[in-house]
């Protein structure tokens, strides 16, 4: 039975049956679902902020696996870029220490695969994915250069006995004592102008008529017989690779010009031609245009007590025997 409510009427001083209007009905009626939805929809999204829904659990837990294949992947790479660089290091050490060419030079790759990404405010697996693909074909192609560059080892590898066999690797005088050499590579006392004077090879003392050898394969690319001048009578020897060798001051030639000689052969004989001073060989080597101290390729015949006799000897600052 619905209550009945009523209110007092101050002008006739009774209590009078309250009778609801039909508006006023509707308007509570209203109010009430507006309210009840208002209450409804912060009550939605209180719960959709602190609670996932069926669908959002599984996208979330989708994007965690993704996440970490993804990591998985990135630490293997990281593996691979390692063996990588690795590989470049043996590749630039061969280059630069046996062959003296020109490295290979790789891009960085060492750079993560989620570098720069936003895994949180990624809706889509797809773009990790072609990050990674991308990655991936980064590292393939840099192993496809590295290929490249060990085929280019293997056919200097080819090439390398021949390439031994030319450089000028021991003394050019044989059986000679270590202390014939007389005078080093650097500031030397010229010996007629008595001044200071850069002096371009090692003179060794000997007898005329020592036998002079040369000191790696190559062709006599220069021959010349002006006594007088200089040099004296001198041999040019082209070993190739960018290396040429000087045998100055002969006393005669056992050798022409264009001929192919081998390391060990007598191309001449000790003599005191040109601005000499004394019997010996005056001795150079000239590497890429430039000329070198002879002293550090003297390491096939030498012990290495006798190549450290030889470095002392050579520091000496002392008199010149020639004024080249």
């Amino acid at each position: 039975m619905a209550r009945i409510k009523y209110y007092y009427d101050t002008e006739t001083c009774r209590y009078e049956r309250m009778r609801t209007n039909i508006w006023e009905l509707l308007f509570n009626i209203i109010g009430f679902i507006v309210l009840s939805f208002i209450f409804a929809f912060v009550l939605l999204q209180s719960y959709a902020y602190f609670f996932d829904t069926h669908k959002e659990a599984a996208i979330r837990r989708e994007n965690e696996e993704l996440k970490a294949s993804l990591e998985s992947i990135n630490h293997k790479l990281v593996e691979v870029n390692t063996s990588l660089s690795a590989l470049h290091k043996k590749d630039k050490d061969i280059y630069r220490l046996i062959f003296e060419a020109e490295p290979l030079e790789l891009k960085d790759t060492t750079k993560s695969i989620t570098d720069g990404v936003d895994l949180k405010s990624m809706n889509s697996s797809f773009f990790l994915i072609n990050k990674t693909n991308e990655k991936i074909e980064h590292i393939n192609k840099m192993l496809k250069l590295q290929q490249v560059s060990y085929e280019e080892i293997a056919a200097m590898v080819g090439n390398k006995e021949k390439m031994l066999a030319c450089l000028p690797a021991v003394r050019p005088l044989k059986n000679q004592d270590i202390n014939s050499l007389a005078s080093g590579f650097g500031m030397r006392m010229h010996p007629i102008y008595k001044v200071l004077k850069m002096h371009t090879g090692l003179d060794f003392s000997a007898k005329i008529g020592t036998p002079i050898h040369a000191t790696g394969d190559g062709v006599v690319s220069l021959l010349s017989n002006k006594a007088d001048e200089g040099y004296g009578n001198q041999v040019e020897i082209d070993h190739g690779y960018g290396f040429h060798t000087k045998y100055a001051h002969m006393s005669r030639f056992n050798t022409s010009l264009g001929r192919r000689v081998k390391r060990g052969e007598v191309i001449g004989y000790v003599g005191n031609t040109g601005t000499s001073v004394a019997p010996h060989l005056h001795y150079e080597i000239i590497k890429n245009g430039k000329k070198v101290d002879p002293v550090h390729y003297f390491y096939n015949d030498l012990t290495p007590a006798e190549y450290e006799k030889m470095i002392e000897l050579s520091s000496q600052e002392n008199q010149s025997l020639g004024g080249e």
